[in-house]
């Protein structure tokens, strides 16, 4: 079955272009929280839209955060990725066989047409470097993204939530008394 041109003409007229993210790589505003981004540019989260003469190819925002989630966590030095009360439900959910860490967790984007930002929230390890950890998370997530869906990545906003101490992780646990 062929379409007509009047079917033709009212898919045009119901497709929406979605808007490119302005480049605002060299904004002297410092990086923020998740979400910021959205706020200084007034985008929403949006699906990307490839059109070639081919044919056109889509892709959901949260695709683009799954992607970056899973580029930011190959990096050794990412402990977990989210922030307080989203970080520590995510934990709650670790403790249920079967149950695993979720990838989009501590993940933002903003989706143009052909351009992505996006901002993760990231818990490293005691000892290790801040800034190297974070410059193989952006260089990762920047060369992940950018190859599998062909959008061009204009920034990658890194905030350090917390830094994870193994004793920390032990205090929960019970000790034996000091004294007898």
């Amino acid at each position: 079955m062929t379409k007509t041109e009047d079917t033709e003409a009212a898919e045009a007229r119901t497709e929406t272009e979605t808007p490119a993210v302005p480049e605002i790589a060299g904004s002297t505003q410092p990086a923020g929280t998740g979400g910021e981004l959205a706020r200084r540019v007034g985008v929403e989260p949006v699906r990307a839209q490839l059109i070639t003469e081919t044919g056109k190819t889509r892709i959901a925002a949260g695709v683009v955060a799954k992607i970056s989630g899973l580029a930011a966590r190959e990096i050794p030095g990412v402990h977990s990725m989210g922030a307080g009360l989203s970080r520590r439900m995510s934990q709650l959910r670790s403790m249920v066989p079967g149950v695993t860490e979720q990838p989009r967790q501590g993940v933002a984007v903003e989706v143009g047409e052909r351009e992505a930002a996006i901002d993760l929230d990231i818990v490293t390890w005691y000892g290790q470097s801040i800034v190297d950890v974070s410059d193989a998370v952006r260089r990762n997530v920047i060369d992940r993204v950018e190859s599998m869906t062909g959008l061009k990545v204009i920034e990658v906003n890194i905030n350090i939530d917390d830094i994870f101490v193994e004793e920390e992780s032990n205090q929960g646990m019970v000790r034996e008394s000091r004294v007898q």
